[in-house]
C-alpha cells in the first residue's frame, strides 16, 4: 500500500492516501489502478457520511455522543449495504 502523506502524519500505517502525479510526470498504469481502486472503496462511506449530514437527528441529538456513534456506525453500515 502508498503510504499516506504529510496530511496524515501519526495516523498510523493503516492509512492509504492515493498517489499523486508527479510533476511533468504521469503515473504508472498499476499506480493509476491503485488510485482507482482507492477511489471506489471509498466512494459509498463519503456518500454514506454526507446523507448523514442531511439528518436532524444528528444534528439536535441529546443522546450521549457514544450511542450517537454507535447509530451512525449502523446507519453508514446499512447505508454501505444498500
Amino acid at each position: 500500500p502508498i503510504l499516506a502523506d504529510m496530511a496524515y502524519i501519526g495516523a498510523g500505517d493503516w492509512v492509504t492516501t492515493a498517489k499523486r502525479r508527479p510533476p511533468n510526470g504521469e503515473l504508472t498504469p498499476t499506480e493509476q489502478t491503485v488510485n482507482r481502486a482507492l477511489s471506489a472503496a471509498r466512494a459509498p462511506v463519503e456518500r454514506g457520511v454526507a446523507h448523514l449530514k442531511s439528518w436532524r437527528i444528528f444534528r439536535r441529538a441529546r443522546c450521549s455522543p457514544t450511542r450517537l456513534a454507535m447509530i451512525a456506525a449502523a446507519v453508514l453500515t446499512l447505508e454501505r449495504q444498500r
